[in-house]
């Protein structure tokens, strides 16, 4: 056990400096592929470029381009919190459409309701009558 606290120290600082590196490589990458404004060539370059010289080219990536990163991820970010907003709008008219219809289109399912709650004794005898007169109306 010839191993000084100062070298784990060390080699646990140089762990994590090479899994942080890997995580801006990835991010770097990411953001590089999902950029609709770079075009094939350019990124292309930057690939190369980032494959060549990794340590190099993260960081000037990250000097050249970093800036932007955060904007696309916000404007992204946006754009899918809409695109979701949308969806739970269309799929909640929907669901009211179709309930709207089958609620009055069905008088049947509508009787046999009243009848449930009748019998179940929420409802009194008057109101039975009275709404089942609406419903054959």
């Amino acid at each position: 056990m010839d191993y000084p606290l100062l070298n784990v120290f060390f080699t646990t600082m140089w762990i994590f400096l090479w899994i942080l590196w890997f995580f801006l490589l990835f991010r770097v990458l990411s953001d590089l592929f999902r950029d609709d404004e770079v075009s094939g060539w350019g990124k292309a370059g930057w690939a190369v470029f980032l494959i060549c010289l990794p340590f190099l080219g993260v960081l000037v990536y990250l000097i050249a381009r970093g800036k932007g990163m955060g904007m696309r991820e916000m404007a992204r970010a946006q754009k899918n919190e809409e695109e979701f907003r949308a969806y739970v709008r269309d799929a909640a008219a929907e669901g009211q459409e179709g309930q709207a219809t089958t609620w009055k289109a069905s008088p049947v399912d509508e009787l046999s309701r009243l009848a449930e709650l009748k019998s179940r004794g929420d409802i009194s005898e008057e109101e039975y009558q009275r709404m089942k007169a609406k419903v054959m109306a």
